[in-house]
């Protein structure tokens, strides 16, 4: 009994936003499996991924003065210097941007790069190429949001959808208060998030590194001061 309960309590819970999901994946796998048995197996694999894909595990965010935290699960595809997005305050200097992939098998659920004040969002309808291409930024769709911090630096990140994804989903508004690695939003299926650091920040990871949402520093702010 004590080791069927420590088995449980490594299984991370899945988020709201996906039971409906899970239950689709099962309605439809009872259905087909009535009208035809073999599709049993397929079903029950497909149900089990849609809850796996849906999972939310607790995360132990780092609690370092200025650390900017990862907002996703995924592999850093892209670091370039590109403008502030423009759907947020108009042109400026270029700033560091860090996209990280997510790919259908990563966990889903996006938290907050640092603590501060939701003080901009703005929702764009676009394609859906390819997320771990360059032009994703500007041509999908895609949800961004602005964030003051406690030390008065500005933070974006955005949402993108990818070749796969056709929802994203943000829980947050303006005017709200975010904790580091607090939960602002998910995106249905393979997608990418993109995080524009504050001017004179540079990040310290590379293309191609694994990162963990809530737990992977991306760049520290007290060392890199503009």
């Amino acid at each position: 009994m004590n080791d069927e309960r420590k088995l449980l309590s490594k299984i991370p819970p899945i988020h709201p936003e996906g039971i409906k999901f899970v239950f689709i994946f099962a309605g439809i796998t009872i259905l087909f499996g009535l009208l035809w048995a073999p599709l049993w197996v397929p079903g029950v694999i497909l149900t089990l991924w849609c809850a796996w894909f849906f999972r939310n595990p607790e995360r132990q965010t780092p609690s370092g003065k200025g650390l900017v935290i990862a907002p996703a699960d995924g592999k850093i595809c892209l670091i370039t210097e590109a403008t502030w997005p423009e759907e947020l305050r108009e042109k400026g200097p270029k700033v560091w941007r860090v996209s990280i992939f997510m790919n259908v098998f990563n966990v889903h659920v996006n938290r907050s790069p640092m603590k501060g004040i939701i003080t901009k969002l703005a929702y764009v309808p676009g394609k859906f190429f390819n997320a771990s291409l360059d032009k994703a930024s500007k041509d999908n769709e895609r949800q961004l949001v602005e964030i003051k911090t406690t030390d008065g630096k500005d933070i974006a990140f955005v949402q993108i959808a990818g070749l796969v994804a056709r929802r994203i989903v943000c829980f947050v508004k303006e005017g709200q208060n975010l904790g580091a690695g607090e939960i602002f939003g998910l995106i249905r299926f393979g997608s990418r998030v993109d995080i524009y650091l504050p001017k004179g920040v540079k990040p310290t990871v590379e293309v191609g590194q694994i990162t963990t949402a809530g737990v992977t520093v991306i760049a520290k702010l007290a060392r890199n001061k503009g």
